[in-house]
């Protein structure tokens, strides 16, 4: 795994009054949340019929909830909490002194 830097602040992530927004990131559209005041960040799109998370919201309990059929994921493990057995991927955030930094995974070679 590496660290990329997204965001010098939360400022720049989200305009007021937003919990969720879409960035891009080496190729990849994700979701970035905030759920009592941790960022959180996810897939951008629903595992189940694409949704784009962005535009659902953030439950009381810390769920990711889809806004087109309402299917909530938890925002630590990814798991689909209602059951209907989807997996939501999930990267780690970590914000530090010289900006906000998200967890990738290494892009794998044509050999490896």
């Amino acid at each position: 795994m590496f660290w990329k830097k997204i965001a010098e602040s939360r400022d720049e992530l989200f305009q007021s009054g937003k919990e969720l927004t879409e960035i891009d990131v080496d190729g990849r559209t994700l979701c970035i949340g905030i759920h009592q005041e941790k960022l959180k960040a996810c897939a951008a799109k629903c595992p189940h019929a694409g949704g784009k998370m962005a535009a659902g919201y953030v439950d009381a309990l810390g769920n990711i909830v889809c806004p087109l059929h309402r299917y909530k994921f938890s925002f630590e493990s990814g798991r689909n909490v209602t059951g209907e057995g989807y997996f939501l991927k999930i990267y780690k955030v970590e914000e530090r002194s010289d900006g906000i930094f998200i967890g990738m995974e290494e892009k794998k070679g044509l050999f490896g």
